[in-house]
């Protein structure tokens, strides 16, 4: 079956290369991905799958039918959002929407759902079960995979992959995680309020941005002397506002930021340990404060099974020095981790590197793919899921 799925990915590669740049070139925010999906839509009715529009607002789900010998629903998960970012990659096919790009990758993830979709559909044995491929709206907001959910994305399906592109992963190449894959991220928002009052006579004021100072060194020194060194934990302020003038003392400051975790004990005890930290410092020193503590997207968990299909189904198509068994997780998000909740899965990264350039990081403004990488991601999908469906235990 591995030599007639390349071949099928051979003779669609440069029409997956036009859907790529097609949708480089017209990107969209996340939750107005409209044209983007419309266009997804399209390509997937002309392949014979069934097609729900507007899933997750502005989300896209085909379904491929089987033999129906296999009540199991296998779904394939891409997001097809951009960035709110200049491009300057200046090539021929760059954004035609001033200040947005798509500077993830998310053009490549669906032009590869695009590309399994096509390959499964055009196999001479059809598969025993339903292949649902899910194409996401607002991954970058981490809020449209919880909006697919609720849509009923996820309804009756057994098992799910996803990708995600990664610049220091060579092209032509795969990279395999076992477990925890992306941190847990949530967002916080602290409030100091003191009094204002001359900036000569401090003794008479309560300086929310001296307390708000204080209150971010500690946090962050308190991450090395109270939390266990071996569960990571960052915490990012990246946002505070406060004061109105040089010489007067602030009686307000509001700052904001990111918690990145991975440890489940950890996650849960995060906001009593900040609120801990605030309560403590404001009382000190006279002030009053307000915290508010936003849990976000849980860790991406791959499933031990639906990994072990994705490395062997790898190995197969590209040999063993292709594929890259990852050793550390990532304190990046993915709200891959919702549809988790609902079934178990497994996302790989699919090295999108150049050999012969400087490779940007993801979310750069000069971020841009070996396009080689494209039929990499296709055949490892396509083969993965002939394989799961060979599996009678997941």
């Amino acid at each position: 079956m591995l030599s007639e799925i390349k071949d099928i990915a051979a003779k669609i590669a440069p029409r997956l290369i036009e859907i790529r740049r097609h949708i480089h070139a017209h990107p969209e925010l996340s939750g107005e991905e409209y044209q983007t999906a419309a266009y997804i839509a399209g390509v997937l009715s002309s392949c014979g799958l069934s097609v729900k529009e507007a899933v997750g607002k502005t989300g896209v789900v085909g379904e491929l039918s089987g033999t129906g010998s296999d009540e199991r629903i296998l779904a394939i998960r891409t997001d097809m959002d951009a960035l709110p970012i200049q491009e300057r990659t200046k090539l021929d096919f760059a954004s035609c929407k001033p200040g947005i790009m798509h500077a993830c990758g998310h053009d490549v993830h669906s032009t590869v759902g695009l590309g399994t979709a096509m390959v499964l559909s055009q196999l001479s044995e059809p598969l025993p079960g339903k292949t649902r491929f899910l194409f996401q709206p607002a991954e970058e907001i981490a809020m449209g995979a919880t909006w697919m959910v609720q849509d009923g994305a996820m309804r009756d399906v057994s098992a799910i992959f996803g990708v995600h592109v990664f610049p220091s992963i060579p092209a032509r190449s795969v990279g395999i995680r076992y477990g925890t894959l992306t941190a847990a991220a949530d967002e916080l928002e602290i409030v100091i309020q003191g009094e204002s009052g001359h900036g000569a006579r401090p003794h008479q004021a309560i300086d929310a941005i001296w307390i708000a100072s204080q209150v971010i060194t500690t946090l962050q020194q308190s991450i090395g002397r109270t939390q266990n060194p071996l569960r990571p934990l960052v915490l990012t302020i990246g946002e505070i506002n406060g004061g109105r003038a040089p010489n007067v003392i602030a009686d307000r400051v509001r700052m904001a930021g990111t918690v990145r975790s991975l440890h489940p004990e950890t996650h849960a005890d995060l906001p009593q340990w900040i609120e801990n930290i605030v309560a403590n410092i404001c009382q000190t020193y006279g002030a009053k404060y307000e915290v508010k503590y936003r849990r976000g997207v849980p860790s991406v968990n791959n499933n031990l099974g639906l990994t072990q299909i994705l490395e062997e189904a790898s190995r197969e198509a590209w040999g063993s020095e292709k594929i890259e068994i990852i050793s550390e997780p990532s304190l990046g998000a993915e709200d891959f981790s919702v549809y988790l909740e609902k079934a178990p899965g497994c996302m790989f990264r699919l090295g999108v590197g150049h050999a012969d350039r400087v490779n940007r990081p993801l979310h750069h403004p000069q971020f841009e793919i070996d396009e080689a990488a494209i039929i990499t991601g296709v055949v490892t999908l396509a083969n993965a899921s002939y394989k799961y469906w060979q599996q009678s235990i997941l």
